[in-house]
């Protein structure tokens, strides 16, 4: 979300912090001082956790708060000073007139926004955002009594950061607005009433607060029952999970745990299966949709400054300018996008056409109508929500005119064939989800889907550097890159074969090393003679077809060719090899089994010789990978003789070498022929595959009517006043009450008295 702290008192980048004690995140505002009182009773002095309470003050009065609630705990309340250090067991209160963010250890103060500013008053969703970023997944939010919205994005960027969100019970809140806003944005873990939140953030903490070392190092039990989980996720939706950062996952799974209550994770296992509603949640929690309008401002800065003008100028008239929004959630990002557009070109806006792909069914739904509420267009400017949105059920749509530049579908760049043609391609906080194998799979893809010269754009803590070769930084600030000029692959992820892959080839490997380090020394080095002595000449290539390893001598088979040193196999290849290495390559690719090509007639050092190429698929790899095996007949044969080749071809000539030759040469025109035929099927059914996925993935939209901006501005200013005043109102009736429990008392000591008494002012006057 938009920062309200100026620049001098807000640091350049939010780090994240070195504190592990879970730091609690408290924000209300109408009616919170009757829930801060029940929660802060119930929380026990060595819960192991620090408490930050957030709450819209009245600015031009001075807090009472943490005297009031100091009342009613033993545990220290302190009013928040410019950097104050957070410590565990100990309860932080914002002064009025106040914005807060949290840093490394410590709470920054600034300034509260003045009136008729563009910022909006927000201090718990700025607070909480800020709490996500430096605590990440120790951060918990939690929401109060209070109208309005505010809140509701700080508890998304928690949740998106592994944190637990909790709102209070709409039934127990004087005022339901914020606790509602929340639930319905579908951002909150636990619902609760504010006297029970402490002991379910006792009991979730205990479970969840595992160190990621922890989470990698489970015991082998748990680790086999957390891939049936994903093994039953990726069979209802497709979608495998193996290769996104593991510590990540379980989190998400144990959160899953503690909502229902389920100790070890064989008894989850055992809830979840036939159990589609725990699924289907369980599936949306991983997936986390949190996304908004204009997502860091400078990145759009950046986009009409360099990106779009860079894009259109290589654009001949009438063409269209083509944009892949990976990973849209909702679908805020694309209509940025799209807004942008429309403000640089103004009324030509026609010749864009951007895409927005994701794995959740329900937030395409929502993407394609456009329709978000109130409190999901902070981000908006007024000008801009007056000009592209109109009113719709107490919440705003995009205007027809910019949904029609935007096409939703639900689409796995991993799996699904990518968009082609792309002059721009964002996929922002996706990829740190992901394992570097994983990256690289989607940054090929994307690599393969751009023009050249197109440009990638990546989250904060995203980056290329898994493939230099593929892209270049265009931006020293932001995660902006463009295309290079290489020859781009798109390589599909086999999600059915991928969980049995990694959990085997894990297996394999430790059996392996233990294996290994048993050996003798003599019997390695015999086994390497062996192999070096007697086994064929070969390469290892990858699916590219570039070679990632050299066994034994292949001078006879493969040279390096003049000019820029490359290891690919075609261009390595000697005369009369290529095409039959492409061509086998592509057989054992479809077949998914070892291909051999005999009788191939080469020249080596001035002598003919008939070579047989086999290329055999490796097993149980992540990716796939190709031994080439080269076999020269010069070889011992079966019966242990040595034949020389020449003398076999000199025998065969003698006899009748002319019908020889002949039926060599008509046995490999049939070949070929067969070759052509099956690459050109291949082809064709490729090329209607590509094409009937494209169809499938453009959908359609639809319009409603305009609003009135001004009205609801006012609107919005008479809330937060009336909000301001509802708060007044309960501290001075807890100071009320402080009051009239001194006058009691005072009145019960005159009542105990037996003697007469005379109560004399400081002239001693009756």
């Amino acid at each position: 979300m938009k920062s309200n702290l100026p620049k001098k008192n807000r640091p350049e980048k939010l780090i994240r912090s070195a504190n592990l004690f879970p730091v609690v995140g408290i924000g209300a505002s109408a009616g919170g001082l009757d829930a801060f009182k029940k929660l802060l009773k119930a929380i026990p002095e060595d819960s192991g956790m620090a408490y930050v309470l957030v709450q819209h003050l009245a600015p031009t009065h001075e807090s009472m708060l943490p005297e009031i609630l100091q009342k009613i705990t033993p545990i220290p309340v302190l009013e928040i000073t410019d950097d104050i250090k957070v410590l565990p067991d100990h309860i932080y209160v914002i002064p009025s007139n106040k914005m807060m963010v949290a840093t490394d250890g410590v709470l920054l103060l600034a300034p509260r926004p003045e009136k008729g500013k563009t910022e909006r008053n927000l201090p718990i969703d700025l607070f909480f955002t800020s709490l996500a970023e430096v605590h990440q997944e120790h951060a918990i939010g939690v929401v109060l009594s209070g109208t309005a919205s505010d809140g509701t994005e700080g508890l998304k960027a928690i949740k998106e950061h592994g944190g637990i969100t909790f709102a209070q019970d709409e039934a127990s809140a004087e005022y339901e607005g914020m606790p509602h806003s929340a639930a319905q944005a579908g951002v909150v873990d636990f619902i609760l009433p504010p006297e029970e939140i402490p002991a379910k953030l006792l009991e979730v903490t205990s479970k969840t607060a595992i160190s990621d070392e922890e989470l990698q190092n489970i015991p082998k039990q748990d680790e086999d029952v957390f891939k049936q989980i994903l093994s039953l996720l990726r069979i209802r939706k497709g979608v495998d999970f193996t290769y996104y950062k593991q510590t990540t996952v379980r989190r998400r799974i144990l959160r899953r745990m503690v909502v229902n209550k389920n100790e070890e994770p064989g008894e989850y296992l055992k809830f979840l299966r036939g159990n589609n509603p725990e699924q289907d949640l369980l599936y949306q929690d991983m997936l986390i949709p949190v996304t908004s309008f204009f997502r860091d401002k400078k990145v759009f800065e950046s986009l009409c400054n360099e990106v779009f003008p860079t894009i259109l100028k290589n654009k001949i008239p009438g063409e269209i300018t083509r944009i892949w929004v990976a990973g849209c959630s909702t679908g805020q990002e694309a209509y940025s996008f799209a807004i942008c557009f429309k403000e640089f070109l103004g009324d030509d806006h026609e010749r864009i056409q951007i895409f927005g792909t994701d794995l959740s069914e329900p937030a395409i739904i929502k993407a394609r109508s456009g329709i978000y509420e109130k409190t999901e267009l902070d981000s908006v400017s007024p000008q801009r929500l007056k000009e592209y949105f109109t009113k719709n059920n107490g919440g705003y749509q995009v205007n027809k005119s910019i949904r029609d530049m935007c096409v939703f579908a639900h689409h796995n760049f991993l799996k699904d064939p990518p968009f082609g043609k792309m002059d721009c391609i964002s996929c922002r906080n996706v990829l740190i989800y992901m394992e570097p194998y994983l990256q690289k799979k989607a940054l090929t893809t994307f690599h393969y889907a751009l023009n050249a010269k197109g440009f990638l754009l990546l989250g904060k803590s995203e980056t290329t550097g898994g493939v230099p070769d593929l892209f270049a930084s265009a931006a020293k600030t932001d995660k902006l890159y463009t295309r290079k000029d290489v020859p781009g692959r798109f390589m599909q992820v086999t999600s059915q074969r991928s969980e049995q892959i990694l959990s085997r080839a894990v297996d394999q490997s430790k059996s392996d090393s233990d294996s290994y380090r048993n050996r003798s020394d003599f019997q390695k080095t015999a086994d390497d003679i062996l192999l070096t002595k007697y086994t064929p000449a070969g390469v290892v290539v990858n699916e590219a077809m570039d070679i990632v390893h050299f066994r034994g001598n292949t001078a006879n088979y493969l040279e390096q060719a003049p000019g820029k040193p490359s290891h690919n196999l075609l261009m390595m290849a000697k005369n009369g090899l290529g095409f039959e290495l492409r061509n086998i390559l592509h057989k054992a690719k479809t077949d998914k089994a070892a291909v051999i090509k005999e009788n191939i007639p080469l020249q080596v050092n001035g002598s003919l010789r008939n070579v047989s190429i086999e290329a055999v698929p490796l097993p149980n790899t992540l990716e796939p990978y190709y031994l080439i095996l080269f076999h020269d007949y010069n070889l011992t044969d079966t019966d242990g003789s040595v034949i020389s080749n020449k003398k076999k071809i000199s025998s065969k000539v003698k006899k009748d070498e002319k019908d020889i030759r002949i039926q060599l040469l008509e046995q490999e025109l049939s070949q070929l022929r067969e070759d052509m035929r099956s690459i050109t099927e291949d082809q064709e059914a490729s090329n209607e595959e590509l094409q009937s996925a494209n169809e499938e993935l453009l959908s359609g939209s639809e319009e409603l009517q305009s609003l009135n901006e001004e009205l609801e501005t006012s609107k919005e200013e008479l809330q937060s006043t009336n909000e301001e005043l509802t708060v007044l109102n309960h501290e001075l009736v807890g100071l009320n009450e402080q009051v009239t429990d001194a006058r009691n008392y005072s009145e019960n000591i005159v009542a105990t008295l037996y003697q007469p008494l005379l109560v004399l002012d400081k002239h001693l006057r009756v």
